[in-house]
């Protein structure tokens, strides 16, 4: 079963039959909304790539799969996106020709402590079936030798792959699973248990603390403050999250929106969580263009940022992580408007408005976990990436915003931490509107939203830290490296039809 509608299922193809380039050639998106169309410069970008892929890797005697695989693959994917919208990732020329440079920097950055607290699989039994055909569509390509000729279930894309992209073909070191409600029970990506249980099986594999766990909130399903109790008696989550459009996979049927400054309805939970010892609270935001806006008018107030101030004042005992940054323009929105609208006002709604609660409220305890903001905008147009870290860094602060990815909708979050590696304001835009650029790739900027804020923020120690290095998972690592097929590049979900 899809949660899209059937004119909008019948508008998608398998995200996995895109070009399997080490950066996504278009959007992506799981079922709870509509991928953006691949753009002309991303168009471009995937014609650039394949072209200077295959002269590499014809030079060095590989496969142009083969090579993407690699650091110096990686980088040539980055070149790519220089040449096609202009000078914001820092890489040159000979690291993406010359794979023992390139390895060389790989090797370097990959034991940057990465801390992803925005991260996804699917539920056994799940309705979503839609993954499946992806996955054969993958062994009927021929890019993934292990799916062909094999009858594919949708356990194949569950737990196990999730393990690989996150900590096999990345250089995440910890991580968060999330998950998303339904009116309908079955469509909860994950139930609360089902994520407690992931986590104590990863970090009983590990050794160590390498995995934290959400439980979900509902406010005004039936029974949900039993929930609630149920939850911090019994699984103990790290962090709460909730969804103040109700059902987002299902808009259509979401009956139950909710205010995070509701003082009758919400305010009893956060004494809960207090209470408990939770103090971190994920909310989802954005994600809704004016497109979604038409068709459900009435989850607009419930979709954007205007209700954290008050709840951050009211409780400052608690800490708002807002996902996605409140970023509105992804889920059938299109990144050209985003810029156009960033020309025209020097503002992104409703990233800037998120920006500006701290100065306008007088708060401290507002953070934003970059998500699909960045994973979106960074493949579609980076200078809107770009613009955007900078105004969540100069409004929040560099050490309230945090790592997250929203993986594995777009596979390994490999090239998105490459991505942000990378990355920087360009001059002309610091000196227009303010930004403060982002520096190196392990300088102090980067660093903290790589790792350091989350691990302030979950209260994670550099004893910890020090202890992955030797951890179960960290011998896997190695064997892997040594001995495994390598990352795939591919993405999971869905993609707008070509229909050029």
């Amino acid at each position: 079963m899809s949660m899209l509608s059937p004119e909008e299922a019948s508008r998608l193809t398998s995200a996995e039959s895109l070009f399997p380039s080490p950066i996504p050639v278009q959007s992506v998106s799981s079922d709870e909304f509509m991928p953006g169309p691949q753009t002309p410069r991303q168009r471009e970008f995937e014609q650039r790539v394949k072209e200077m892929g295959a002269q590499t890797a014809k030079r060095l005697g590989i496969s142009r799969r083969r090579f993407f695989q690699t650091a110096a693959g990686m980088a040539t994917a980055f070149l790519a996106m220089n040449d096609t919208y202009g000078p914001l990732f820092g890489v040159s020329r000979a690291e993406a020709q010359t794979p023992e440079q390139a390895d060389e920097r790989a090797a370097r950055l990959s034991g940057q402590f990465i801390m992803d607290m925005h991260t996804h699989f699917l539920r056994p039994g799940t309705r979503l079936q839609g993954f499946v055909n992806q996955r054969k569509a993958v062994g009927k390509a021929g890019w993934n030798p292990g799916l062909v000729d094999k009858e594919q279930t949708i356990d194949d894309l569950m737990f196990t792959n999730y393990i690989k992209e996150i900590y096999l073909d990345s250089d995440t070191k910890v991580a968060c699973i999330s998950g998303a409600p339904s009116e309908i029970p079955d469509d909860w990506f994950l139930t609360n248990e089902m994520k407690a249980q992931a986590r104590a099986a990863v970090n009983g594999l590990a050794g160590t603390k390498r995995i934290f766990s959400h439980a979900i909130f509902t406010p005004g399903y039936p029974g949900w403050m039993d929930q609630i109790d149920h939850a911090l008696a019994e699984l103990k989550p790290d962090s709460m999250k909730g969804y103040t459009i109700g059902d987002n996979t299902h808009k259509d049927l979401s009956k139950h929106p909710w205010r995070l400054d509701d003082e009758k309805l919400v305010y009893p939970a956060y004494e809960k969580f207090l209470k408990a010892g939770i103090r971190n609270v994920c909310i989802h935001k954005g994600l809704f263009p004016p497109s979604v806006e038409k068709q459900f008018p009435h989850l607009l107030p419930y979709s954007d940022v205007r209700d954290v101030g008050k709840a951050a004042k009211d409780w400052p005992q608690l800490n708002f992580i807002i996902y996605h940054g409140g970023y509105r323009w992804s889920g059938g929105g299109a990144v050209q408007d985003a810029w156009a609208q960033f020309e025209k006002t020097g503002r992104i709604e409703w990233v800037t408005d998120l920006a500006e609660i701290p100065a306008k409220h007088g708060v401290n305890n507002v953070y934003a976990d970059v998500g699909q903001l960045f994973a979106q905008s960074t493949i579609a147009d980076p200078r809107v990436a770009a613009v955007m870290m900078g105004q969540l860094i100069r409004g929040l602060g560099a050490d309230h915003v945090c790592w997250g990815t929203d993986a594995i909708w777009t596979g390994s979050p490999q090239w998105q931490i490459e991505a942000l590696r990378r990355l920087e304001i360009p001059e002309g835009l610091q000196k227009k509107y303010g930004l403060a650029p982002l520096g190196p790739a392990d300088g102090p900027v980067k660093t903290a939203i790589f790792g350091d804020n989350n691990a302030r923020l979950y209260n994670y120690k550099p004893q910890q830290r020090s202890e992955l290095a030797t951890d179960k998972l960290a011998a896997y690592r190695s064997l892997y490296d040594r001995h495994g097929a390598g990352r795939t590049n591919l993405a999971y979900g869905f993609a707008l039809k070509d229909t050029a």
